[in-house]
């Protein structure tokens, strides 16, 4: 991140509250950070921590009822918090784009990768179908998807898990995205695709000038790609700072915990 980057994403006092049994739990209770330009910022914290429920009532995709959301979330000075579904249309996937947790089931099964990141493009943009097709060929290409025209006419099940994962990426970011949300994009991958995958994501900045949010329970992946960590626990944030300070000085046990559960390198 460079000194003078300017912040993209401000939330405050992020509270989401599901019901059940009569009474609202709260999931997500006064979640705050900042996200700069240029800037991949690692939300860590186990399964159930919130994580996953702080980004979707960002993009606004938590649509069950009763929900409550409450707090500010500002991106680019436009509250998303409350925005209508017709304006937060617009800036997902142009301005916001979100690679899903589980590709399998993010891609529609009955149509093709090629016909819906082409979708996605003229959604968004006035192209014709064989403009949005070059692109859509271009970008799996430079996911290091091989053969991509051939690949762009295939099922989401005829592709692997690490292609899949490609072809997600590749449509994220065919808008050309400021800011990019990453949500456990490594998790069920071999370590070598997992690696390639985080390379990827660590070139957005340089190729794309997007900033990310990467999501995950991995601190080791953390360690590899973040610039600044935010530690969530039961749904609150135990930590938050610099990637290098967290990891050298945990402030907060759980951070220590999470910590401590990297495998040594050596026995």
């Amino acid at each position: 991140m460079t000194g003078n980057a300017h912040p993209l994403l401000v939330v405050r006092d992020l509270c989401v509250s599901f019901p059940a049994r009569g009474r609202m739990i709260p999931i997500v209770e006064h979640v705050s950070f900042t996200l700069h330009e240029a800037e991949i910022l690692g939300l860590v914290g186990e399964s159930g921590s919130g994580k996953s429920v702080t980004v979707m009532a960002l993009m606004g995709l938590i649509d069950m009822p009763g929900v409550q959301v409450s707090g500010s979330a500002r991106f680019r000075g436009r509250e998303l918090v409350g925005m209508p579904q017709k304006h937060l249309r617009q800036l997902r996937g142009r301005d916001i784009a979100m690679i899903f947790q589980d590709p399998m089931t993010a891609f529609t099964p009955v149509y093709t990768i090629g016909w819906q990141i082409d979708e996605q493009i003229r959604a968004h943009e006035r192209v014709s179908r064989r403009q949005a097709r070059a692109r859509t060929i271009r970008l799996l290409g430079d996911m290091g998807v091989p053969d991509p025209e051939r690949t762009a006419q295939r099922y989401p099940h005829q592709l692997s898990g690490g292609l899949r994962q490609r072809a997600m990426i590749a449509m994220a970011l065919s808008c050309n995205p400021t800011l990019l949300i990453a949500d456990e994009p490594t998790t069920a991958l071999d370590v070598t695709v997992q690696a390639q995958i985080l390379d990827l994501i660590r070139s957005l900045r340089a190729t794309h000038g997007s900033s990310v949010l990467l999501i995950t329970h991995d601190m080791g992946v953390v360690a590899q790609t973040c610039d600044t960590t935010l530690v969530l626990y039961s749904g609150r944030v135990a930590e938050t700072g610099p990637t290098a300070d967290v990891f050298s000085a945990p402030g907060h046990p759980y951070t220590a915990a999470l910590l401590a559960s990297i495998p040594p390198l050596y026995g």
